[in-house]
């Protein structure tokens, strides 16, 4: 199988062509850097060859490198030592380095004629060409998005752009990983032109043709060349540096140490030579994948979730099939949601809700942004237009008596053998299926809000949910292009269970006595999307209070009065404080500034004297997290590591730098972990207590990933 095709035409302009067999999209690995190299090589030592344009045959360039590659360079092999080890993965790094270098220094003009996505390292490839010109397509994403991924550009990323563009201008690029469309990255000067795709090798080859001795000299490469922009060495150009530094760290809380590598890389490479400029920059990137956040980020955000978009836990044994049309059940905020997604994938969608008027009010939450997809949602009172779906989906009031007779009137129109989901974030799955006479077709979907925004889909086994159910499903979120996971039915499934850690966890300490703001700045700290009491403000305290009284009426006598339960009750049913969609909760929100911590807050939960630290604070909220992922792995509520982390991630914001809740645990290895899970018990209560699964992983020095050790 070959990855590169070489040619070379009658004017002696070589072509090399990235097309991977079996891809959708070209990377680099092993095999494809070694053809590419040998290609090169060919290319510089023939001397009919006057230039060389190196384009792809996909409708991409390059997509950058194969992260299941990079995650294999990751791990140590069988008694390597760390240093061994790390030697490796320099020489293999560098071996990019080093052939791109060669094609700066041939004296042959090298254009990449970029006719479709160029990511990451493949990008890179394109810097190390003497021109680039990309096709005029919109659709096109040209950068370097290595940050994303814990890692930084170091097939010559940083040391490129610093050259080309000045530290100060290329640092946002780099930090943020950014995409441009090729009118913007030639805006930006990562491009040299933009031409229409049917021209685009001819004008490459014409570029080639007239090339000057000049042109073909990178400026990097002459006498006395100094980057452009800010000098760190000059006490006033510092000073931007200094100021950057400093709002990175505002920004990350020092969670992501490619970040600062990306700065640090920058600094260190700014004058030297660009032959030692590379090894600088190897050496940083060789320090990101030896350590923990790169390969947790690599494994979770991309090959897991990977692996999930490619439907792996979809039974096999099931026939796929296409979903042309479903039912909706409820016009409200979730169900108008579905509907457009559904409808924005091509699927015809029959929105059902109380009385017309409402259901109309549900097609118009598409119809007011997405004309075209909103044809496609016909809103109805009549429950008989539910004939001849393929799938229902019921996203009705969080209450069992509203849904099952939703349930039971979808069943008298479509019948026992349609499989019916139920979108809930709490009540178990094998209860509500107890209103479908062949439970074997009742199967949960819960989606997040906004519906349109939020890429996760955690599909829920009810005890007798059925294969056919499961892939009818997956199939059904693969349409809608969104990310599965897999779990088993519990009170709270995974994600609403866990999240609710952190909320808990929130309320507990403000009862305690905590500061607010020492509660909120911790839940930044750690790397969540948002603090803990304004998150509680968006979910809407009602609903919170409403899901705990939800709880209390199932369990009984094994219901345990939380703390904060007082608190709540005063926030909601005392003081009408419902959160951000009243205008008042644990925040206030002023319309004419930004919002604020409500005040009266202090008369409901006194501030104590001695107040925690703030480390401690941190610890609590993101511990109380991971601890109740591991419990949820523990009891087979989620069978597979991945889809707790992916769901983590994707489903309410777990601290990204981490990769995850079990992801976390493996870093922190879980002996170390049961020591602090012992500790915190001792101090705040038996929900830190790790269980018997944890201790004994701890005490075989075992991992929720087998390479974990591996790789550390």
């Amino acid at each position: 199988m070959t990855d590169i095709a070489y040619s070379v035409d009658g004017d002696g302009v070589a072509t090399i062509v990235w097309d991977m067999p079996g891809r959708t999209m070209n990377v680099l690995n092993a095999e494809s850097v070694a053809e590419y190299e040998a290609a090169v090589d060919r290319a510089i030592g023939d001397a009919a060859v006057k230039g060389v344009i190196v384009t792809s045959g996909k409708p991409s360039f390059i997509a950058g490198a194969d992260l299941p590659w990079l995650e294999q360079l990751t791990q140590r092999g069988a008694g390597e030592t760390e240093a061994a080890h790390a030697k490796r993965l320099y020489d293999n790094l560098m071996r990019s380095q080093l052939l791109f270098r060669r094609i700066e220094k041939s004296g042959k003009p090298f254009v990449a004629a970029i006719n479709g996505t160029a990511a990451g390292g493949g990008f890179e490839v394109c810097l190390a060409c003497h021109h680039r010109i990309a096709a005029d397509d919109p659709r096109m994403q040209i950068g370097l998005p290595e940050s994303k991924v814990g890692l930084l550009p170091g097939g010559g990323g940083v040391t490129h752009l610093v050259r080309m563009l000045g530290a100060m201008k290329a640092l946002p690029l780099l930090l943020e990983g950014r995409m441009l469309s090729p009118a913007k990255a030639l805006e930006a000067k990562l491009i040299d032109a933009v031409v229409p795709a049917g021209e685009l090798l001819a004008r490459a080859k014409a570029w080639i043709l007239a090339a000057t001795p000049e042109q073909l000299v990178k400026p990097w490469d002459k006498p006395g060349f100094v980057p452009p922009g800010a000098d760190p060495r000059k006490h006033a150009d510092g000073g931007q540096w200094s100021a950057a530094i400093t709002m990175l760290h505002k920004k990350t809380r020092g969670n992501y140490p490619a970040l600062q590598a990306i700065e640090e890389a920058a600094y260190d490479t700014w004058l030297v030579p660009m032959d030692t400029a590379i090894k600088i920059e190897t050496r940083y990137l060789v320090k990101l994948m030896l350590g923990a956040n790169a390969r947790n980020m690599i494994r979770t955000n991309f090959v897991n979730m990977q692996r999930a978009n490619k439907l792996a836990r979809r039974p096999a044994t099931v026939p796929a099939r296409a979903i042309k049309r479903v039912g909706v059940l409820g016009a409200g905020l979730m169900g108008a949601g579905i509907a457009h997604v559904a409808a924005r994938a091509g699927i015809e969608v029959v929105l059902i809700d109380r009385d017309q008027a409402t259901a109309d009010k549900g097609r118009q939450h598409t119809a007011d942004t997405d004309p075209a997809s909103a044809a496609r949602i016909t809103p109805t009172a009549d429950f008989a237009a539910l004939k001849g779906v393929d799938l229902v989906i019921e996203a009705v009031f969080e209450d069992r008596a509203v849904k099952a007779d939703a349930t039971k009137r979808a069943l008298a129109v479509v019948g026992v053998d349609t499989i019916f989901a139920s979108n809930t974030s709490t009540l178990p799955i094998t209860g509500l299926a107890e209103n479908w006479p062949k439970p074997d077709n009742f199967i949960g979907l819960h989606f997040f809000s906004p519906v349109e925004k939020m890429q996760l889909v955690e599909i829920i086994m009810g005890k007798k949910t059925g294969d056919t159910a499961l892939a009818l499903a997956m199939d059904f979120v693969k349409a809608i292009r969104k990310t599965p996971i897999v779990v088993n039915d519990s009170r709270g499934f995974y994600t609403s269970r866990v999240f609710a850690t952190y909320t808990n966890e929130a309320l507990r300490l403000l009862v305690e006595g905590v500061k607010p703001a020492l509660i909120e700045n911790a839940g930044k700290a750690i790397g969540m999307p948002m603090p803990p009491l304004a998150l509680c403000d968006e979910v809407a305290l009602d609903l919170i209070l409403r899901v705990a009284e939800a709880t209390k009426a199932d369990l009984g006598d094994k219901y345990e009065t939380p703390p904060y339960e007082a608190l709540m009750n005063k926030m909601v049913k005392g003081l009408g404080r419902l959160g951000k969609k009243a205008r008042k909760g644990f925040y206030e929100y002023p319309s004419d500034g930004p919002k604020r911590l409500w005040p009266g807050l202090g008369d409901l939960a006194p501030v104590a004297a001695a107040q925690p630290s703030y480390d401690e604070v941190k610890t609590r909220l993101l511990i109380a997290q991971a601890i109740e992922a591991a419990r949820c792995f523990a009891e087979g509520v989620v069978t597979d590591p991945a889809d707790a982390d992916i769901g983590a991630v994707l489903g309410w914001g777990f601290a990204p730098w981490t990769g995850g809740p079990l992801s976390h645990i493996d870093t922190m290895g879980a002996d170390k972990f049961v020591a602090l899970c012992d500790e915190l018990a001792q101090r705040h209560g038996p929900r830190f207590a790790p269980n018997q699964f944890l201790r004994d992983l701890a005490a075989t020095n075992g991992s929720f990933y087998p390479d974990r050790r591996a790789a550390a």
